[in-house]
């Protein structure tokens, strides 16, 4: 097949569309931009939710674009198997359009965070993790103000048990997540939501490393394969 297509979707107050954007391209994708206003996810392949602060976090962090026109069309498309990736925010609009469980709430300490972290890939069958070894540890940028995830303990364990826990924080937890979470899935597999950056770790240039660069050609094998 042709290069694969990776959709961004921009909202008002998206900050690393076009950082999501050059991690695409780096993997060997073409980055195809969407805007949230818009009814057509254009045929793309697969989607990314970047980080930011969509409509400044008013009234709870990625309350407000779930209502976006074009998630309509991406909700009903992830339900029909189009690979998504939620960061950070895009994490955030994910669990507000229930296409993941639980909730990000204000980081204990309500402190904005911002560090290198180290991660442990739970999961390595995802559609954005194939690329990695389960228990492999990476190290990816983090920063977020409600990044702490939190969902009921039945919820929890039902993470656990089925391996839809994709990455768990090592060493320290930033924001007081439950369990160590950092990352879910879907019980497709499909729809990743991760709080760390990869985007920001797929240069040796301008990041602590470029353990990153997995998430974005572990999509791209698998589409180019399919």
């Amino acid at each position: 097949m042709d290069a694969a297509r990776v959709g961004i979707i921009t909202f008002p107050g998206s900050l690393d569309d076009r950082d999501a954007a050059r991690a695409v391209r780096l993997a060997g994708a073409e980055p195809v931009t969407l805007w949230h206003g818009d009814h057509d996810l254009r045929g793309v392949d697969a989607v990314v939710l970047p980080g930011g602060f969509s409509y400044g976090d008013y009234l709870r962090a990625g309350a407000i674009a779930r209502f976006a026109p074009l998630m309509g069309e991406l909700v009903d498309a992830a339900k029909g198997g189009l690979p998504v990736l939620g960061i950070c925010n895009g994490f955030q609009v994910l669990c507000e359009s229930h296409l993941l469980p639980g909730a990000l709430l204000p980081n204990a300490g309500l402190h904005f965070v911002c560090r290198d972290q180290r991660l442990r890939v739970q999961n390595a069958d995802t559609a954005w993790t194939t690329e990695y070894a389960e228990g492999q540890e990476l190290v990816i940028p983090i920063k977020n103000r409600d990044g702490r995830y939190a969902a009921d303990r039945a919820t929890l364990e039902e993470l656990a048990a089925n391996g839809r826990i994709v990455a768990r924080y090592v060493d320290l937890n930033p924001n007081g997540s439950l369990d160590d979470i950092a990352g879910i899935c879907n019980e497709a597999g499909n729809v990743v939501g991760l709080m760390p950056h990869p985007e920001h770790a797929v240069e040796s240039l301008t990041g602590p490393s470029t353990d990153g660069l997995g998430f974005f050609t572990s999509i791209v094998k698998r589409l180019v394969n399919a």
